[in-house]
């Protein structure tokens, strides 16, 4: 079941037992919702196979912060699991994918007792407090030919393509902004020749 997930192929044999006998992989198709905003978190995920993408959501606008990518967890579930609270946070697939869902309370366990578990979850940490440092200084610094840009360029490579299949609506849902703007500033990069808007997609020059 976990065999091929590198995060952690090289944990105890103990733990990788516990992990195998307490967790469930799912397929998830794509466009599905992992984590609601306001559900109590009951699992921590890993990606197997796949890309998730994670927002958050403020005065009914909705903001992408990370992308979780294979070999890599959602640390703000976890962190929203230990306080007891509903999520502010929601999660969904970018595409098909396979998901590793621990228990919450196993994760909570197996941090305090086994050290490699830990450490990843440090690193984890790690990488994503990096991740939402970037993303507010583009927010708070960028202007928005230079965020959307930034956006195109880090979905092209989460997604291994150079033609990203996407509409404008939905950039200007996870950039936070509206349909019209995004397609202004988008003609904006086409004139610069950076991108260029195709039926199949939005292409990186």
């Amino acid at each position: 079941m976990i065999e091929n997930l590198k995060i952690i192929q090289h944990f105890d044999s103990n733990l990788l037992q516990e992990i195998d006998a307490f967790s469930v992989v799912k397929n998830v198709p794509k466009d599905t919702e992992i984590i609601r905003d306001g559900q109590y978190i009951t699992s921590i995920p890993i990606v197997i196979k796949g890309l998730v993408k994670v927002f958050t959501r403020y005065n009914e606008k909705e903001f992408l912060l990370y992308y979780i990518k294979p070999s890599e967890s959602c640390v703000l579930s976890f962190i929203i699991g230990q306080k007891q609270e509903p999520s502010t946070i929601f999660a969904k697939t970018e595409e098909d994918s396979q998901i590793l869902l621990m228990p919450f309370e196993k994760v909570a366990k197996w941090i305090k007792i086994y050290p490699e578990f830990s450490l990843m979850y440090f690193n984890q940490f790690n990488v994503r407090y990096y991740d939402l440092i970037e993303t507010l200084n583009h927010v708070l610094f960028d202007r928005l030919d230079s965020r959307l840009f930034s956006y195109l360029k880090e979905k092209a490579v989460a997604t291994n393509t150079t033609t990203i299949p996407i509409s404008h609506k939905e950039i200007a849902f996870e950039l936070g902004t509206s349909r019209e703007v995004i397609s202004r500033v988008l003609k904006k990069l086409e004139s610069e020749n950076k991108v260029l808007q195709t039926s199949k997609g939005i292409k990186i020059i």
